[in-house]
């Protein structure tokens, strides 16, 4: 599969990138070591640069830490995403959402030096902050990029119309959104509104927090400190009917002859040439399973028959808890 562009001007990536936050906290133990073999693996199986992507709040800098000691001797490989704007307190503690002007500049110099780079490839809001207008965010972000510190713009979870508001003032190349076949609410205005800006949409989480590969079937099969334990759609109310999509999936993907995993990637990076996936993983070989969705071709029947068994909405629960459900969107 071609590469595909970050926004009208941005770099070329491998349609699946590499998400990389699972790295660092909330699906259990991980290991440095590994994690960083993981990455490497990454860069050097691919035919371009590959797309890390990490936050500022993953592991409170752990995550971006680790990114920077990874790509240390390869960053031509790489094109670093990172974001800003969700705070973490005391022993991790959520502290609330911050777009204010005067805050972004620090923010960037803080993950600039754990990255050990000098300039960050996408720089995202995290979430929107709804005490502050997008065009003052976003004008503060600009002036990162005039600075040299950053090469590209983004918004994760941001509506359609705030995107607008925010491209008016500097190009956004990327808006990452959740988006996989349980959580479909990217389809209709947002990517329709990215299509029409040339912005990518990189849809973030694309196997259903990992659900969608048929690897879990109770929060049992997750560590006790697992974050999943308490999302609505592994509850014990939601999940029967959630296991039967996921069944789903692996009735037709054992029909396409590839794994589930391959079957859900494959049909996102089929919905537009703009999408680009990047699911997480902490094993090598989960990695290989991953990229050689690309090898996976869909037809117009085949799509038919997927959006028949998976369509908009077939999930049962939110995809976060109500005060998380409320930062989205934004």
């Amino acid at each position: 599969m071609d590469n595909t562009t970050l926004g009208t001007r941005g770099p070329a990536v491998f349609p699946i990138g590499l998400g990389c936050m699972g790295m660092s906290e909330f699906y259990g133990e991980s290991d440095d070591a590994r994690s960083i073999g993981v990455i490497h693996r990454m860069l050097e199986r691919l035919p371009g640069r590959a797309l890390l992507d990490t936050a500022d709040m993953y592991g409170s800098g752990h995550n971006e830490s680790l990114i920077g000691r990874a790509i240390a001797d390869r960053r031509d490989r790489a094109v670093i995403a990172t974001k800003f704007a969700i705070l973490r307190g005391e022993g991790g503690s959520f502290a609330g959402i911050s777009g204010r002007p005067e805050y972004v500049a620090p923010a960037c110099d803080a993950s600039l030096k754990r990255l050990g780079i000098e300039t960050i490839d996408l720089y995202y809001q995290h979430r929107v902050d709804p005490q502050v207008p997008i065009e003052d965010t976003v004008g503060a972000m600009a002036t990162l990029v005039e600075a040299g510190k950053v090469r590209h713009l983004g918004l994760s979870e941001a509506a359609p119309a705030t995107v607008r508001r925010a491209h008016a003032v500097h190009p956004i190349a990327a808006v990452q959104t959740e988006y996989s076949l349980w959580s479909r609410d990217p389809e209709g205005e947002l990517l329709e509104t990215c299509k029409e800006l040339g912005i990518a949409l990189v849809g973030y989480s694309p196997l259903g927090r990992g659900f969608l590969s048929g690897t879990i079937r109770s929060v049992d099969d997750l560590a006790a400190d697992d974050f999943r334990r308490g999302m609505p759609r592994f509850s014990a109310d939601n999940l029967p009917r959630n296991l039967a999509l996921a069944d789903a999936v692996q009735q037709l993907a054992r029909a396409k002859g590839c794994t589930p995993a391959q079957l859900a990637l494959a049909w996102l990076l089929a919905r537009d040439e703009s999408v680009i996936a990047i699911p997480g993983t902490r094993s090598i070989a989960r990695l290989e399973e991953n990229l050689d969705a690309v090898k996976v071709e869909l037809s117009t029947e085949d799509r038919a028959r997927i959006d028949g068994a998976l369509p908009h909405g077939a999930a049962a629960g939110d995809r976060y808890s109500a005060a998380q459900m409320a930062a989205v969107n934004g």
